[in-house]
């Protein structure tokens, strides 16, 4: 059966797993470590690096470094969630020409998607290295309240990354398939999903293996590092106030700030207090540097962030109304996400929901987890065939009418898949096509909702308005993803697209990206080769070093001992040529001369303490 691996791709760290022999199981990156930083750079040395090197020379290497990139995919430079991040990233954002962002790094102008595919691409290495066994087909989760712009731009960054993404999953409700696997459960609960970049609330009701979405809510711009952004105001601001000196202006000291920031926070989720010193954060020029150095305790901390844990909880009251529930009909609260181990989160949603939060799931690794059981469910691996998941869409959508007006087709919280068909009239005498404008979002205005597409519908019979009707058709599918079709219910002429974002990757720059990634995964596994065959040259060259003296020392007087000795000296500099020529080739066929002298050095030693 073909491998199918499940990634958490998070804002700050992204997971990965599968389900080996019946068990879900997540993989370990090289370092051992279950999560991977989602960090990208372009090194000064122009190599491409992901995870924790990446994030290990972030502070060396601000601007070519990027993190957080999950918020900004599938989003338009004209969006908040752009001027938000501007102020606080350090890498540099740039209008894409189709109106979406692009980072620059030094001479390149890198698409979101493709940043985020070199991120799943670091996954699905560490899910080959893992299994011995190549990938080409995952399940990746999204936050529940992406739009179809961001699962768009989702699925085009499994596909540079080589992979075929057959499903786009959310969030809780990956977290919810992992805590219900092979348990027979009949309960609803809640999932309180706040990681390091979004945040998302969804109801459930699991009944003999069904999982049930029936309600969900979210923010795609609330999460944990707007924790660390406020730490970050609070020290840039007394530091300011103390010195006359504006932190921010420095992308270097900036990104100190981000590290301790993050820091801090998580020691301040198991102590009250927290020290952040950064000696030397500032040069006056004169010889002379500025060191900051505080004291953070948690009640402070909390007082810094009370707004946002408010603002999760509003969405929480608002999403159980919309499943028709009281807190008093829920039998389980789940936390996911690393924010969620914040102990002010834990008892204001204890306090909300009425009952303590679940311990039963791993808040970094649950996600993953899930998503790997909908991969397997999805090719009926044993264990989990007998589980569905009916997940819903998290906003409504529908066109443009008449008056700058939002016509819903289909309503939030519908069970996707899905299609719905409206009936509209032309509106104009003699009009002869119609221009849809495809729409998601809650506004009653068309301007305030997000435009997913347009397309038109040509060649209608000229008639006074009103008598041409035209059926307009939505599709969701199980993704998510977005398909309609517009149709003259007299002659049958019909127009129909897969919304895709008018902001996003054109097709033939999306193919040539697949392609220069492609060339990187083959330079990056030539790396990986290299190193190891190099790793493992120098073992034998250190090998054969050591044994030298005895050998000499051994053979000494006799033929045999000048020959041997002087062939393994030529092969130990056939071998380091090798290495830095960086010829592979070369270095393997040096490996096998030394494994050969390795073993004619120890003959030769075991021979003559024998005799």
């Amino acid at each position: 059966m073909e491998r199918i691996i499940g990634i958490d791709l998070g804002t700050t760290n992204s997971c990965v797993a599968a389900v080996v022999d019946g068990v879900p199981t997540v993989f370990a990156n090289r370092g051992g470590y279950k999560t991977t930083p989602s960090m990208f750079a372009v090194a000064k040395n122009g190599k491409r690096v992901v995870g924790h090197i990446a994030k290990r020379q972030a502070v060396t290497n601000a601007e070519g470094t990027v993190h957080a990139i999950k918020r900004l995919i599938g989003r338009k430079w004209d969006s908040e969630a752009r001027v938000r991040a501007a102020e606080s990233v350090p890498y540099v954002l740039v209008e894409g020409p189709t109106g979406d962002i692009r980072v620059r790094i030094g001479d390149e102008i890198l698409a979101i998607p493709e940043i985020s595919s070199q991120i799943l691409t670091e996954m699905r290495r560490v899910a080959e290295a893992a299994m011995e066994d190549s990938v080409h087909k995952a399940v990746v989760t999204v936050p529940a309240y992406f739009n179809d712009a961001q699962r768009q731009a989702t699925k085009d960054a499994g596909k540079i990354a080589g992979l075929e993404v057959i499903r786009i999953i959310n969030e809780p409700t990956a977290a919810a398939l992992a805590y219900g696997f092979g348990k027979e459960l009949e309960r609803k609960i809640a999932v309180f999903d706040m990681g390091g970049g979004t945040f998302d609330i969804s109801i459930l009701q699991i009944s003999g293996g069904v999982f049930d979405v029936v309600a969900t809510a979210g923010d795609s711009f609330l999460g944990g590092e707007d924790f660390d952004e406020r730490i970050i105001e609070w020290l840039v601001f007394n530091f300011a106030k103390e010195h006359r000196v504006d932190l921010r202006k420095d992308k270097m000291a900036l990104q100190r700030l981000k590290d301790v920031a993050e820091k801090a926070k998580c020691e301040l989720s198991s102590a009250t207090s927290a020290e952040i010193n950064l000696p030397f954060i500032y040069s006056t020029g004169q010889d002379d540097a500025l060191h900051l150095q505080r004291s953070l305790s948690r009640e402070k901390l909390e007082d810094l962030v009370d707004d946002l844990i408010e603002r999760s909880l509003v969405l929480c009251e608002r999403t159980l109304k919309e499943a028709g529930l009281s807190k008093e009909d829920l039998d389980e609260v789940l936390l996911v996400g690393g924010q969620t181990r914040m102990p002010r989160i834990q008892k204001r949603v204890k306090e909300i929901f009425g009952k303590d939060p679940s311990k039963g799931v791993h808040p970094d690794e649950v996600v993953a987890l899930g998503a790997a059981i909908q991969g397997s469910l999805l090719v009926e691996d044993t264990g989990a065939s007998e589980m569905l998941l009916l997940d819903v869409t998290p906003m409504s959508l529908g066109i443009m009418i008449v008056g700058g007006y939002f016509q819903v087709l289909i309503s939030k919280n519908t069970t996707v898949p899905t299609s719905a068909t409206h009936t509209f009239t032309t509106v104009s005498d003699g009009q002869t096509n119609v221009k849809i404008l495809v729409l998601q979002g809650e506004s009653e205005l068309a301007a305030e909702n997000e435009l997913l597409g347009e397309f038109m519908l040509t060649g209608l019979r000229a008639a006074p308005r009103g008598e041409v009707e035209i059926d307009v058709t939505f599709e969701i599918s199980a993704d998510g993803i977005v398909s309609v079709k517009a149709r003259d219910s007299e002659t049958g002429l019909q127009q129909a697209i897969t919304v895709t974002a008018t902001h996003g990757l054109s097709e033939d720059e999306l193919r040539d990206i697949v392609d220069r990634n492609a060339d990187f995964m083959l330079e990056a596994r030539e790396d990986e080769r290299f190193e190891a065959s190099k790793t493992d040259m120098e073992r034998l060259a250190r090998e054969i070093e050591r044994l030298f003296p005895q050998v000499e020392d051994a053979v000494r007087g006799t033929d045999f001992g000048t020959d041997a000795v002087k062939k393994a000296r030529a092969a130990l500099e056939r071998a380091r040529a090798a290495v830095e020529a960086r010829d592979l080739p070369a270095i393997e066929k040096s490996k096998e001369s030394l494994e050969r002298t390795v073993t004619l050095f120890k003959g030769v030693l075991s021979r003559m303490r024998g005799g």
